[in-house]
């Protein structure tokens, strides 16, 4: 990766990390968290929502965080300087830090891996 990067890119995750999960619907905000990627964002870093939802379900996700004022660089893709970088746009989003309901360190895995020496 460019080391000349200046920047930390976020992965947010929407039901059950931005919000309470109540699919359909949206639950109640995760205001620690939307409060932290803002002032993420303030100082210049990158935020990527990054969430199953599409169509409409996803629309409603985009409006319903900017009521909050808290807006993405883009939205369940790559940042333009990411696709140039690795010359695609891959199903999988580049981030350094991915920030989800379902994210869970397992030790049985050996995740996060590490190389013991």
């Amino acid at each position: 990766m460019n080391e000349s990067r200046k920047y930390t890119i976020y992965a947010v995750d929407f039901d059950g990390t931005l919000c309470e999960s109540v699919w359909p619907g949206i639950g109640s905000p995760n205001t620690v968290l939307i409060k932290h990627l803002m002032k993420r964002r303030r100082e210049g870093n990158k935020v990527i929502l990054w969430t199953c939802r599409c169509g409409s379900r996803l629309e409603e996700a985009v409006t319903w965080c900017r009521g909050f004022g808290l807006e993405f660089d883009v939205v369940n893709e790559n940042l333009p300087e990411m696709i140039e970088h690795f010359g695609n746009d891959s199903r999988k989003i580049f981030a350094d830090v991915y920030i989800d309901d379902k994210a869970i360190i397992k030790d049985r895995y050996r995740i996060p891996y590490k190389v013991v020496q």
